[in-house]
């Protein structure tokens, strides 16, 4: 924690803002102080992306006040993170961390690739990984994105310069020891006298990080007050305005073999061997580029493999042949859903239908549209979708809603083996929740479930197995006591 505010860097009173009947913030204030991390908490929905996105001026409020101020009289100035983290895929790491930087030296000489690349080097090293900085930003995973991004954001920080540094959800696709850099760099950054706006579902790293806390529930302040006179479970209930249950394990009913993975190679991977039985969740848990994100890509046929061999019911998985992995019973629900998972412009009827389900189109292989209304109501209510309104487009619900409907899309095929990456990123407490129970009810129908996560809680709640990777190799498998989130942890961390 910091060691306390100072002068006043932002006040906001009575924001408001409405998108057509909707009212996504309702007379929200708050007020950031030098040296202070406010963590802003709340359901998907419940106007925490629009207040980020007012301050940044994408969006222009209705009604209220935004006041920077600053001890010398100049007005603060503020960085951002997004959710979409704003980064070009198509130029390198180096390239995107220079976008805006501006540059030094005469103007018509050319730009001193050298230097440049030792700046990107510095910026990324502070979180401890090893990033190739002339690779191209669509070629790193979704952590590595992150840090990119972040490492962007933090240049300049040492300038002396009165700042904001507002976080959307930066967390959403790095693991705990990545996670606890992350942490730290923002307590440094509140030490030097900056101002820190943090967003993030994950409320043990809001109780971890944060000085106060501002509790949004349909676009209203439903509590703010000093993290030190709230807990875990008092945040989850300002949050959801109820107690959510935490889900019960289950009674461990593993039948024959339906995956079998024997020599699975490919970039970080190397000689992996994995058999998930029938009704059985066996987790994948790891730190950055040990493996852990790759291996359910590689089985579906999605991410090439270099060697190995895949089963699934005795069937061999050819790389890359994706219909061969659905006709013969595989579901992918890739860690990226805006990338990989869904179309984001289709509507949500039209992404649920997107995987042919054998005997439900015609013989011109159409879906009438009656058909399609029943399926999207089946399934919205199986999923709890919220709004029901299957003619939405996507990208209008919230991401924990857009994530149930990527997994209702593939619920609906009746899979035999599920594979999952970071099933619940960036979705709140109660869609976390909700989709645990669908996951755990679908292993319980006897489908084999194989999830890749970077939430060492998640897979311990959620797993009947866990296997720990490092280098690309499994280094542990935990089960029955062992399987707690310390255990997942610290078997995760290279000694």
């Amino acid at each position: 924690m910091t060691t306390g505010p100072g002068r006043e860097l932002l006040r906001v009173e009575g924001l408001t803002k409405s998108f057509g009947a909707t009212r996504a913030l309702d007379s929200v204030g708050l007020t950031i102080h030098a040296g202070e991390v406010l963590a802003v908490v709340g359901h998907n929905g419940s106007g925490k992306s629009t207040l980020v996105k007012i301050l940044a001026g994408f969006h222009t409020a209705d009604h209220g006040v935004i006041d920077l101020r600053a001890g010398s009289g100049e007005p603060t100035e503020l960085r951002f993170i997004h959710q979409d983290l704003g980064l070009v895929e198509t130029l390198s790491t180096r390239e995107n961390l220079g976008l805006g930087g501006g540059r030094s030296g005469r103007a018509w000489l050319p730009l001193r690739t050298a230097a440049e690349r030792r700046l990107a080097r510095e910026l990324t090293a502070q979180f401890g990984v090893d990033i190739d900085v002339d690779a191209l930003v669509q070629e790193l995973s979704p952590a590595e994105r992150t840090i990119v991004a972040i490492a962007r954001a933090l240049r300049g920080w040492d300038s002396g310069r009165t700042m904001l540094l507002v976080l959307d959800e930066p967390t959403a696709a790095l693991h705990g020891a990545e996670v606890d850099r992350l942490m730290a760099v923002v307590r440094r950054v509140a030490e030097r006298g900056a101002g820190v706006l943090f967003i993030s579902h994950r409320l043990d790293e809001v109780l971890g990080v944060a000085d106060t806390v501002l509790a949004l529930r349909n676009g209203q302040v439903a509590g703010h007050l000093p993290c030190a006179e709230v807990d875990y479970a008092g945040l989850v209930e300002l949050v959801a305005g109820k107690a959510v249950g935490t889900l019960e394990r289950r009674a461990a009913t593993a039948g024959d073999p339906v995956l079998r993975v024997r020599g699975l190679a490919g970039r970080s991977i190397t000689g992996l061997d994995v058999t998930v039985h029938a009704g059985e969740i066996v987790g994948l848990a790891g730190i950055l580029g040990s493996g852990r994100d790759e291996v359910c890509s590689m089985i579906f046929g999605g991410r090439q493999r270099s060697a190995g061999s895949v089963e699934l019911t005795g069937n061999p998985l050819a790389p890359g042949d994706l219909r061969s992995a659905i006709r013969h019973g595989a579901a992918f629900v890739p860690g990226d859903r805006h990338a990989d998972g869904a179309v984001m412009t289709m509507t949500a009827a039209e992404n649920l239908m997107t995987v042919r389900v054998p005997g439900t189109e015609s013989r011109w292989r159409r879906i009438s549209k009656g058909h399609e209304a029943g399926e999207a109501a089946t399934w919205f209510a199986t999923c709890g979708v919220l709004p029901a309104r299957p003619a939405m487009e996507l990208s209008q619900f919230s991401g924990g809603n857009q994530q149930k409907v990527v997994l209702a899309k593939w619920l609906r095929t009746r899979p035999r083996l599920l594979l999952l990456e970071e099933p619940t990123q960036g979705v709140d407490v109660g869609a976390k929740a909700t989709i645990h129970q669908l996951i755990a009810e679908t292993a319980g129908g006897g489908t084999a479930v194989l999830v890749a996560s970077s939430e060492a809680k998640e897979l311990a709640e959620l797993c009947d197995r866990v296997l720990v990777l490092a280098d690309g190799v499994v280094t542990a498998e935990l089960t029955g006591a062992e399987l707690t989130e310390s255990r997942i942890l610290r078997a995760s961390v290279p000694a």
